[in-house]
């Protein structure tokens, strides 16, 4: 699958880490979605404003978000697999970190979050929220095992 990273947002980012992690979330996305094929995600990088403008657009809520997903199915006619979009606030990750564990696993999780929410999974209860959350956390686990993730990884 390939992943495009799109960075729309003024905060400084290693903008080549943060691809690495998202290629490897990438790799779980498609582990997890069993025989779907996928072909491409895009991961548009935005602030509070520029989130809050899709959040606007599509769900009518005005205000800004962590992350938006949105799935897409196959065309007919073309290669059979999914794609999707992944929206995700850079500056709440950042302003929001240090109050959990810190601005890089912050934003990290909205990305693992919206890689989870390709794969169709949903968090409109808290038994679903809780499930996710700890699938998310794990994937956050295995990306700290593997050197993709560590504090100052992402910003900088």
């Amino acid at each position: 699958m390939n992943v495009e990273t799109i960075n729309r947002q003024p905060i400084p980012l290693r903008i080549d880490r943060l691809q690495r992690l998202a290629e490897r979330f990438a790799e779980w996305l498609e582990d997890r979605s069993g025989p779907d094929r996928w072909s491409e995600v895009a991961l548009l990088l935005v602030d509070d404003a520029g989130i809050a403008e899709y959040n606007r657009d599509y769900f009518g809520k005005d205000r800004p978000t962590d992350v938006i997903s949105f799935r897409y199915d196959p065309v007919p006619g073309e290669e059979p697999a999914f794609s999707g979009d992944l929206i995700v606030n850079v500056e709440r990750a950042l302003r929001t970190g240090p109050e959990h564990d810190g601005p890089d696993r912050e934003l990290a999780l909205y990305v693992a979050h919206g890689f989870d929410h390709l794969s169709g999974a949903e968090d409109d209860t808290p038994e679903r929220r809780a499930a996710m959350l700890e699938r998310e956390t794990g994937w956050l686990r295995r990306a700290e095992a593997e050197k993709l993730l560590s504090p100052g990884a992402l910003f900088g």
